[in-house]
């Protein structure tokens, strides 16, 4: 009996094995198969097309690799055509007494193809400064790029290149707000000048915070493990079926290489900018109408607020300006002095709390201009609840 009851056992492991080998083969075909509109592989002549969607034949050598490799392999031949290299030259100007000097010097980059009009997209720190622009695309052909906006406070840059159609192959946006730590993920650019480098690694953290040049904060920032270096900024991080979830942007590095710590700004935070950068060529962000606040250990004192603006109409307190007079015979001195005790302590947005300056603008600018918010203010030992509506910021 219990001979018979461990052939069932070995034949029942066999059944499982066959279904999952025949499950992860599945998954590979839906892979190769799934590809983002106007765009199609190549395959032989003759090859059959199911559905209308290409399927790309499976060499016997194929056979002999792993389902992982066959992801990986899948990944970088749907997306490698639609990652760019970008060269930039800048002119660096030195003083020497009274005389100008300026240097000429040149910037690499890594960009994604984002539709077939000729849209680019790359980090704005790529392309800051620069005189010129230059992007190759995988076909090996360069073309002279045109910045169309770009948003310095996350650091995002779309760029225009007069490139065929047939020579752009458009990147595929995916979905980054239900991203797991350990989910695998891939990351293709141009690291040291080599074109179309694919690295492979996972997501080691989620929702971090990273300083943008203008010290606003970028947040929802994607940490991962694959490998990128210099030249990778701008180049897309892709999910396990080649999808664009974020923008690789930053290492963290005492020596400027990768140390197995980058991150990439999330696709939600693309989609939500580019469409404004190709409107307008720049990001409309809310405003509060605070323009100056003076950290403490206990909140956000409210030092400067814009005449008339939103928290001046809501009834906002600042430092007051005190004006005094003193006379020393016949003449008037006149001084003017901060009173800080009169000002506002601001403890939170819509409950959120906040504790630097960096936190308070990230909390307004996540919402959009005409919206409503409430302040909580602490004033003369009690807490109040301000509520007011964001205007549209000012350029």
């Amino acid at each position: 009996m219990s001979k018979t009851i461990a052939i069932t056992i070995v034949a029942a492991l066999a059944g499982a094995l066959a279904a999952e080998v025949a499950r992860v083969a599945r998954s590979q075909n839906q892979l190769i198969a799934q590809e983002p509109p106007g765009q199609s592989f190549a395959p032989p002549p003759g090859a059959a097309r199911p559905g209308g969607v290409s399927r790309l034949p499976m060499p016997a050598s194929d056979l002999e690799l792993s389902p992982e490799e066959r992801i990986n392999i899948a990944v970088y031949e749907k997306v490698n055509r639609s990652v760019v290299n970008i060269k930039t030259e800048t002119v660096r100007t030195d003083a020497f007494f009274f005389l100008a000097t300026e240097t000429p010097g040149e910037g690499a980059g890594s960009g994604s193809v984002l539709d077939t009009r000729g849209h680019i997209l790359t980090n704005y720190h790529v392309i800051d400064d620069a005189r010129a622009i230059e992007v190759t695309l995988f076909d090996g052909k360069s073309y002279e790029a045109r910045v169309v906006g770009h948003d310095e406070s996350n650091d995002v840059a779309v760029l225009k290149i007069n490139a065929p159609a047939t020579s752009l192959v458009p990147v595929e946006i995916g979905d980054s707000t239900n991203l797991r730590v350990g989910q695998r993920v891939f990351a293709i650019g141009n690291p040291f000048g080599f074109e179309r480098t694919m690295s492979i690694g996972i997501i080691s953290s989620l929702n971090r915070t990273l300083p943008a040049r203008n010290q606003r904060l970028i947040k929802s920032v994607i940490q991962i493990d694959a490998a990128i270096n210099p030249g990778s900024s701008g180049g897309p991080l892709l999910d396990g079926r080649g999808r664009l979830i974020g923008m690789n942007t930053a290492i963290a590095s005492p020596t400027g290489q990768s140390a197995g710590v980058g991150f990439a700004i999330p696709a939600a935070n693309i989609t939500r900018i580019v469409p404004q950068l190709l409107e307008r060529g720049k990001v409309i962000r809310p405003d509060a109408g605070i323009t100056h606040v003076y950290p403490t250990e206990r909140g956000l004192l409210v030092a400067a607020m814009a005449p008339g603006g939103p928290a001046e109409k809501a009834g906002l307190r600042g430092f007051r300006i005190t004006n005094q007079r003193r006379r020393q015979g016949p003449i008037v001195y006149e001084s003017r002095s901060l009173d800080r005790t009169t000002a506002d302590l601001i403890l939170a947005v819509d409950g959120e709390p906040v504790s630097t300056p960096g936190e308070f603008l990230s909390a307004i600018e996540s919402r959009q201009p005409g919206e409503d918010v409430v302040i909580t203010i602490e004033r003369e030992g009690q807490q109040l609840r301000v509520a007011l509506r964001l205007a549209a910021e000012k350029s």
